[in-house]
């Protein structure tokens, strides 16, 4: 496995609820870079991204807010993963609200482009996130990076998603909270719906080893992006959008081996992180523990927790 280059994306303003902002040092009090380091990788910090000069940008939809922002973190993290993945690392990019993905995955595919390579998106969420900045309600353009990385319209402010992913290498797993603007939208673009229902009538395993093996067949790589949300509350408390009926501890672990087996990810997001929401910081502690799973720590080297 290449070496892992931390990439800090303090953002906040996806969302309205103050907090995903401190979700990079979270991770690095909790020992991610010490984590990854004690299974015998490389790691690199980079440090935490910061916004460039603003541009003047609008939207026709009055609820869109921080446009200017979310299209300024946007920029900076594409360059970033993007550089990252050219020097042979692969990139963890510590969120920050999932409206970071906007800018990492778009990365990913304008180095997967340039070196003639199929993107693959793993999403792990409890939402699909395919509305866009014309269809949003609620304004918070953390809900549109699918939508985005699939080629929707809608995104005239943002940089042309560089070599759309097409709805076939896209997997969304583990949902059970869409709009209904979204589901309309779903159903024309035939994503891999994985919901919960799903899951727990096939199982965990064997959804995640179709689309893995569809990714090995074709010579992909494979961009995760692990949402807090995509885990039960009642063991990942730190997020501003809970959802009940998530995956087990158990069941999250069992992905992350999976995927750490298949040796297959080429890049990986860690978002809606908000450690003001935590307790005694387990959600951070259970994050890093997922991505040791995802490095090659087995089930059995699992430490013994006082929680």
């Amino acid at each position: 496995m290449p070496n892992t280059i931390l990439i800090g994306a303090p953002i906040d303003e996806g969302q309205r609820r103050p907090g995903c902002v401190m979700g990079p040092t979270a991770y690095r009090v909790a020992g991610l870079a010490q984590a990854i380091h004690e299974l015998g990788h490389g790691v690199e910090d980079w440090g935490d991204m910061v916004l460039p000069a603003l541009q003047a940008v609008s939207c026709p939809n009055p609820a869109v807010h921080s446009l200017a922002e979310v299209l300024g973190w946007t920029e900076v993290l594409a360059d970033k993963v993007d550089d990252a993945l050219s020097q042979g690392g692969l990139p963890i990019v510590l969120g920050g609200d999932h409206s970071l993905a906007l800018g990492s995955v778009a990365g990913a595919a304008a180095y997967a482009a340039r070196v003639d390579r199929p993107l693959f998106l793993l999403w792990l969420d409890a939402h699909s996130d395919f509305h866009t900045p014309l269809t949003t309600q609620s304004g918070n353009l953390h809900g549109t990076p699918v939508a985005y990385i699939a080629g929707r319209e809608g995104f005239e402010a943002f940089p042309p998603f560089p070599a759309p992913i097409p709805a076939a290498r896209i997997c969304l797993y583990g949902i059970r909270s869409v709009d209904p603007a979204e589901h309309a939208a779903l159903l024309k673009h035939d994503l891999a719906i994985n919901d919960m229902r799903v899951l727990d009538e096939r199982g965990i395993v064997a959804p995640l080893r179709e689309f893995l093996d569809m990714v090995r067949a074709a010579g992909g790589m494979l961009h995760v992006s692990l949402d807090v949300d995509f885990l039960d509350p009642s063991i990942a408390p730190a997020v501003g959008t809970t959802v009940p009926g998530g995956t087990t501890f158990r069941e999250a672990h069992l992905v992350m081996e999976l995927l750490h087996e298949s040796t297959l990810v080429t890049s990986l997001d860690l978002v809606e992180l908000n450690p003001f929401l935590d307790e005694r910081g387990r959600t951070a502690k259970l994050m890093v523990d997922l991505v040791g799973s995802l490095m090659g720590r087995k089930v059995f080297d699992r430490p013994t927790r006082s929680f």
